[in-house]
């Protein structure tokens, strides 16, 4: 039996080409593997392997999006490969959205076989979960060895035609569709077995899990504005040119508590993001964008505000967990209620 040819898409980073700086170069055709696509050829063996790789920047695909779609699909037609893989684009934004976004693309167009892989967080893979198969990962590349052995097996079944699984069997992100199956126990034995594990705080998995979401009360509304002293605090990774207390662009473990006393707008020259999961260009151009201090000042000269805050507090969101979060907040939230601060206005991306 012949080798699976395979055609994998990756990103200027994953390609080694280099990082942000590097993120507007326009699709390229390479042949054989280039970064993942080694480890994914070792896992197949003598099944399949990547005869050829798609590199593009992430700013350049998402900037460009009919155009850079239309390059790759000619790219692919090229090649004929019996599998498409994108990825794995783990926890980074803009690379899962074009991952799931050409995958679908080639999937619908060209009728080839698709596969990518990401972080259950990554918006790419909420905006694409029921359209292809999206193999599950861990947050960061570290998980690169883990992606590989569950995405390798699933995309030999793919290529072949074979019968997929549940999502549970296979690694990939729940769909939506649901599959018949018969279990050793009928449901009331296996619900006696899980109601006995959790009351004796044993480990155990649910069958029908439930979304958990934290109820948080509204504060009552500020009785007068224009005497209100006002706060920002954002989650889109504003902070001062040079990122002096190395806030990451993603999983954040800090985040950073600036002075803006005397500060009327944030401009490109003082002012960046160090956030990773959106494109910055914007952001860099004018952090105002997403700190809005120029727009308060001006309510503050107009008296629609009493006054802005001399400090904003700043992190950055994607696949930040939730109790570093919760714990900055708990942090800030004491310094804001010790500075009499009425109200905070949070902004994000």
């Amino acid at each position: 039996m012949s080798k699976l040819k395979v055609l994998q898409y990756i990103n200027q980073f994953f390609a080694q080409i280099g990082g942000e700086e590097m993120a507007h170069i326009a699709p390229e055709l390479r042949d054989g593997p280039v970064g993942p696509g080694l480890a994914f050829n070792a896992a197949w063996g003598e099944n399949a392997e990547v005869v050829k790789t798609i590199i593009c920047g992430d700013s350049y695909f998402n900037e460009n999006l009919d155009k850079a779609q239309a390059e790759i699909l000619e790219m692919v037609k090229s090649v004929g490969p019996d599998l498409f893989i994108a990825g794995p684009a783990f926890n980074a934004g803009r690379y899962g959205v074009a991952c799931a976004t050409i995958a679908t693309k080639v999937h619908e167009e060209l009728g080839i076989p698709v596969l990518t892989g990401m972080y259950k967080e990554n918006p790419g893979a909420d905006m694409f979960k029921d359209k292809i198969y999206i193999v599950s990962t861990r947050n960061s590349a570290a998980g690169m060895r883990d992606a590989v052995s569950k995405m390798a097996p699933l995309a030999l079944k793919l290529a072949r035609g074979e019968k997929i699984g549940a999502s549970i069997e296979e690694g990939y992100l729940p769909n939506g569709i649901r599959r018949n199956f018969f279990d050793k126990k009928r449901g009331s034995a296996r619900a006696v077995d899980m109601l006995l594990k959790k009351l004796a705080d044993k480990e155990f998995e649910t069958e029908y899990p439930m979304p958990l979401f934290d109820r948080v009360a509204p504060n009552p509304a500020v009785k007068d504005i224009t005497k209100a002293t006002i706060a920002l605090v954002t989650s889109g990774g504003i902070v001062p040119k040079g990122n002096p207390d190395h806030i990451e662009s993603s999983s954040a473990s800090k985040y950073g508590e600036y002075c803006i006393a005397g500060v009327d707008d944030l401009t490109a020259e003082t002012y960046e993001t160090a956030h990773g999961g959106y494109d910055p260009v914007y952001a860099n151009e004018d952090p105002d964008r997403v700190l809005p201090v120029d727009v308060m000042r001006e309510y503050e000269k107009e008296g629609k505000i009493g006054k802005l805050y001399d400090y904003f507090y700043t992190t950055v969101g994607n696949g930040t967990a939730v109790a570093s979060a919760k714990r900055f907040a708990e942090e800030f939230s004491q310094k804001l209620r010790a500075a009499n601060v009425d109200a905070v206005i949070l902004t994000s991306t």
